[in-house]
């Protein structure tokens, strides 16, 4: 991966006003250094040295490198031709320090900058030898000096670009945070979205079947037994409710996850009630249960329930079965729920059913459980059968 480079000011207006101040700050240092060091700070020597260098770095930022070369040679040519008697390496400590601090892709400054000094002071060290008239021990005492200030220059500045980079990385790294968690959010959404379209297929598969088979009841019973009739739209308008509900719950889910959804949920104890909706004079549901059901946790319970229904909705839209056998039994720390009819198994295949039966195994294996569904014995019929696990039974 590709290492992020030190950022640059993003204020235009301050960047301008550093560079103003840090020319100004150079040009004065010079000529104070100058006169410190026993230096002649003179209008012909240090003073358009100092200006110079001041003058050069405003464009240290796009050309360092540049910046830095022609300070030292400036340093060098006024040492030389001796308008100038003090100082190598640190009159263009700015320059230094912004070359070693520069460290953009394809751009290493460090390196640069400690050539270019080390080039200085051997260039130092031969003049001061072959040009002057100073012993060795007065020419290294200065240069060991000068040296040591290059070193420290050079450490400060990397200091300061490691401590930028570091930022930077930082940023990076919270950026591709923030990315990531809003990419899991959107899968997550994704899936309960899934979840919630298929609670409405389940519900509103299951609510327009049994409103179908009601309404049928009624419309046949209407000329014969107005009470069988009645009992039909009943139970028919109690089904519609209890959809408005769930339908009312699932909505409720999306406008607001934090809150409580409206009405108990569907469970194991509604599945007599599911039995009494679809039963008819069409389709006879006989339901077995045993153990102690009322213990089944929600995931587990919601789970039978769906499967259930889904099952029976199942049986009377496409099988044309008379009768349906249903058990549901707790059993070894399991539960165990079979649906079975006597309709046509040639015409549903688990693809001829829609999503019903997908949504199904997904739903139990999604708890662990194991699911089936396919015709049974070598005649006609269907067998629905899941086996979903109870949390932390252990056996």
């Amino acid at each position: 991966m590709d290492r992020p480079s030190v950022p640059a000011s993003a204020d235009p207006r301050t960047a301008r006003l550093i560079d103003g101040l840090l020319a100004a700050g150079t040009a004065v240092a010079v000529l104070a250094g100058t006169a410190w060091l026993g230096g002649r700070p003179d209008a012909a020597g240090a003073l358009p040295l100092a200006l110079w260098l001041g003058l050069l770095l405003p464009a240290r930022r796009r050309l360092p490198l540049a910046v830095l070369l022609l300070s030292v040679q400036a340093v060098a040519v006024f040492r030389v031709s001796g308008l100038t008697d003090v100082g190598w390496v640190w009159p263009a400590s700015a320059a230094y320090a912004g070359l070693a601090a520069d460290d953009r892709p394809g751009r290493p400054g460090l390196p640069w900058a400690a050539g270019v000094g080390l080039a200085e002071l051997a260039l130092a060290a031969t003049w001061e030898t072959t040009a002057g008239d100073a012993t060795p021990r007065e020419i290294l005492v200065p240069l060991g000096a000068e040296a040591l200030w290059l070193a420290v220059l050079l450490a400060a500045a990397t200091a300061y670009r490691n401590r930028l980079r570091w930022r930077a990385e930082l940023d990076e790294r919270l950026l591709r945070a923030a990315r990531e968690r809003d990419l899991e959010a959107g899968r997550r959404i994704a899936e309960a979205r899934l979840e919630i379209a298929r609670e409405l297929h389940d519900v509103v598969g299951h609510t327009l079947t049994v409103v179908g088979i009601q309404l049928r009841v009624a419309a046949e019973a209407l000329n014969d037994s107005l009470e069988e009739a009645r009992t039909a739209l009943t139970t028919a308008q109690q089904v519609r409710t209890e959809a408005v509900r769930d339908l009312r719950a699932l909505v409720h889910v999306l406008r607001a996850p934090g809150e409580v959804p409206e009405g108990p949920a569907a469970g194991v104890p509604e599945v007599a009630a599911l039995v009494d909706r679809m039963r008819s004079a069409e389709l006879d549901i006989r339901l077995e249960t045993a153990g102690d059901l009322a213990t089944v946790p929600a995931p587990v319970s919601l789970a039978v329930h769906r499967v259930v229904q889904e099952a029976l909705t199942n049986t009377a839209r496409h099988a044309g079965a008379s009768r349906a056998d249903i058990s549901v039994r707790l059993v070894d720390g399991r539960v165990e729920v079979s649906v079975t009819d006597d309709g046509r198994s040639a015409v549903r295949t688990p693809g001829a059913v829609g999503h019903g039966v997908r949504g199904m195994d997904e739903r139990v294996r999604a708890l662990g459980g194991h699911f089936s569904a396919g015709p049974h014995g070598k005649g006609d019929g269907w067998l629905v059968r899941a086996a979903i696990p109870l949390p932390g039974f252990h056996p």
